[in-house]
């Protein structure tokens, strides 16, 4: 597989197949895709930490069926991640500064982490300079930036009120002109690959929603295709954890799901390796994908007060009453049809009676 070394045939075809489906691209197109990332010429990338956990990286670096890490590092020349690379302190900065010069104008800049901007961005530093400064003049030379996680698209739990260190997303520090924004708290590693793989096949960036994010990956809500929807739409809910409407996996919009406003793909992408996700375990929707998600959606355990659950009976019960209408209806129309042909059966016994009755004859009659 020529430069693809360290990855098996089969994960390989495997990546390529998930992510032209997560593109939302037609099966024929995978072999674009696969011909694309197996390319000879790497793409430089540049991938900063700023305010986190680092746990965006982690989520990538962990998906081992298949190996999405390994995968990365095969279709991309990672010049500078401060978790992954060997090199620290002065060999650390000047590995940054030597990829900055030699694909400049080329690279692409991964970003993970909230930006500090109070007191000239000095809550967070690192080789002595603020992270303010060093997004600047990293991302000035980048041909494209991808802001990867909550805290790097909208900044996160560091942004929450009060916000003591003025933390923001990469956006509100160098614009939009050239960002994608890939948002979760962790967000899915799909995303990310899938987002690199489309500027790979295609040669320039997804469609992008208002907040600057993929489409593919945050055109839908998670409610619109959610495996409880049906239970919703019954109204049958969660009323509070462990209870028995919780162990027969109903609705859990009534203790705090904010799957009706959130937009994200982790219902079909899911996570883990083993087909896993938030909702799928029992837990509710954090709407961690969408901005400010620790102001506007907490409480975390309280639903949301302006949506409409379904009222009445549910879709079942409604279907079941307008089955009884129906018959109902049926069955009139039955009675009427049964009733006709009862009339028509003794109109035409009476004709038939009239027609086998000889006639008297004159004789008979005056006889």
């Amino acid at each position: 597989m020529e430069n693809l070394t360290n990855i098996n045939r089969r994960d390989f075809l495997k990546i390529c197949t998930i992510l032209t489906a997560t593109m939302g691209l037609p099966h024929a197109l995978v072999k674009k895709v696969e011909a694309s990332v197996k390319a000879k010429r790497k793409p430089t990338v540049i991938w900063l930490h700023f305010m986190e956990c680092t746990g965006c990286s982690e989520t990538l670096l962990r998906a081992s069926h298949p190996p999405l890490g390994r995968f990365l590092l095969e279709i991309v020349d990672l010049a500078y991640h401060e978790t992954l690379m060997a090199g620290a302190g002065h060999q650390a900065e000047e590995a940054l500064k030597r990829a900055i010069q030699e694909a400049k104008g080329q690279y692409i800049l991964v970003v993970e982490g909230a930006v500090s901007t109070k007191d000239g961005g000095i809550y967070c530093q690192i080789g002595g300079k603020p992270a303010l400064q060093i997004l600047k003049e990293v991302s000035r030379e980048a041909k494209l930036v991808i802001a990867f996680g909550t805290c790097a698209t909208f900044g996160g739990i560091q942004a929450a009120a009060p916000n003591p260190t003025g933390a923001v997303g990469v956006s509100e520090v160098i614009g939009s002109s050239k960002l994608i924004n890939i948002s979760g708290c962790p967000p899915n590693p799909y995303n990310l690959l899938a987002t690199v793989a489309y500027l790979l096949t295609f040669n320039r960036p997804p469609e992008l929603d208002e907040h600057k994010r993929p489409v593919f990956a945050y055109g839908r809500k998670i409610h619109d295709h959610c495996e409880r929807r049906a239970h919703f739409d019954e109204g049958r809910f969660v009323e509070s954890f462990g209870d028995e409407g919780h162990r027969r996996g109903y609705c859990l919009y009534k203790v705090g799901c904010k799957g009706p406003v959130t937009y994200a793909n982790c219902m079909t992408l899911k996570f883990c390796d083993i087909g896993a996700w938030p909702i799928g375990a029992g837990h509710p929707c954090l709407g961690c994908t969408e901005p400010n998600f620790w102001d506007r959606m907490t409480p975390f355990y309280k639903h949301l007060p302006d949506i409409k659950i379904p009222g009445g009976k549910g879709i079942i019960a409604d279907a079941e009453d307008i089955g009884k209408v129906a018959l109902l209806g049926a069955g009139a129309a039955i009675a009427v049809h049964a009733g006709a042909g009862i009339l028509k059966r003794v109109f035409k016994s009476s004709k038939t009676n009239n027609v086998d009755t000889p006639t008297e004859t004159k004789e008979e009659k005056h006889g």
